[in-house]
């Protein structure tokens, strides 16, 4: 059917007329000579002196372009009829550290060294799009925990949010207490089967306001499970000083705690086929029923009333540039 999102608009159309008459034009003597002869000149002349009244039937353009403006703010559409949305799927919030430390190359993927933020870019990003009747969040923390999107069915565009993401967005450091917190609060008013929030992290909370077993006992109220993955392969890395493990700044322990005290799951990828095991994994997470949805198809039509403004405008502006252009004639 045929309808205007906002019908409102169109009470704005004598708003013109309603200026002209709260804001009369200033009265003044555009005269420069008074002619008291001035009828027996017309009289000779055959001609009608100068007025200053302005001609009526150049208002009809101007009204023209302002009902064409009214029309496209009120957004003429047509809806579609009513489309049943999937009444299953899972709600997957995914919290991604973007601390830091993810600058490190100790991962692979097609045997080209790669960081850790870029490997859960390219194994992840599929992930979220692939989730056909699931709604998918997106958290970002470092310094500081940060909602890029709250859950839903546009996967599309949270797998693009993900792909722009970059190290350092939300500060160095890393608050994994701060990144559980938020996605606590963010699914309190889900389902309680649906409240699932997986965490990928590659270190060991160092900042923020709520430490991890503060975190992990807010998710056990309200009932929130949280599947944990601890990222960083076991090479040795060897500097002038030391000789130290490219993981060894992951707190696994806290990662398995949280994910055992909250009914999750713990996963440790050490490679890019540890990442890929866990996508299954997390695929086998059992749908829930969630309430009957439908949508509808929305086709937008104000940018054919916007374009017509647009056109009797740009002709205005040329007729009065070039206000002899209908006499002209070739030579």
């Amino acid at each position: 059917m045929f309808d205007f999102a906002w019908p409102g608009i169109f009470f704005l159309l004598p708003l013109p007329l309603l200026l002209r008459w709260l804001l009369p034009a200033a009265k003044r003597d555009t005269t420069a000579l008074n002619v008291t002869f001035l009828s027996e000149l017309e009289a000779i002349s055959g001609k009608t002196a100068y007025s200053t009244n302005f001609p009526k039937h150049k208002l009809i353009v101007p009204f023209i372009i302002w009902c064409a403006l009214l029309l496209s703010a009120a957004r003429p559409q047509w809806i579609g009829e009513p489309l049943p949305v999937e009444p299953t799927g899972r709600d997957l919030l995914m919290a991604v550290d973007t601390s830091g430390s993810m600058h490190a190359t100790d991962m692979t993927i097609n045997n080209k060294p790669i960081d850790r933020l870029e490997l859960i870019k390219t194994l992840f990003g599929p992930f979220i799009e692939n989730r056909i009747g699931d709604r998918v969040g997106l958290i970002f923390f470092g310094t500081k925990a940060y909602l890029q999107s709250p859950l839903t069915f546009d996967r599309k565009t949270v797998r693009t949010w993900l792909d722009e993401s970059f190290i350092g967005i939300a500060g160095e450091q890393t608050a994994i207490g701060d990144g559980i917190a938020l996605g606590v609060k963010q699914l309190y008013n889900q389902d309680e089967k649906s409240r699932v929030l997986v965490l990928f992290t590659d270190g060991s909370n160092n900042t923020g306001k709520t430490t991890p077993e503060e975190a992990m006992q807010l998710a056990k109220e309200a009932k929130v499970k949280v599947y944990t993955i601890g990222i960083g392969s076991d090479k040795l890395i060897r500097d002038v000083f030391s000789v130290y493990r490219a993981s060894d700044d992951l707190d696994e322990e806290i990662l398995k705690k949280i994910a055992q005290e909250t009914g999750g799951k713990y996963f440790r990828a050490r490679s890019e086929d540890d990442l890929a095991k866990i996508s299954k994994a997390l695929d086998q997470l059992e749908p829930v029923k969630q309430d009957a949805n439908e949508t509808r198809f929305i086709k937008e039509y104000y940018p054919w009333p916007l374009s017509l403004a647009v056109l009797l405008c740009i002709l205005l502006v040329i007729n009065h540039l070039f206000p002899n252009i209908k006499n002209w004639r070739p030579q």
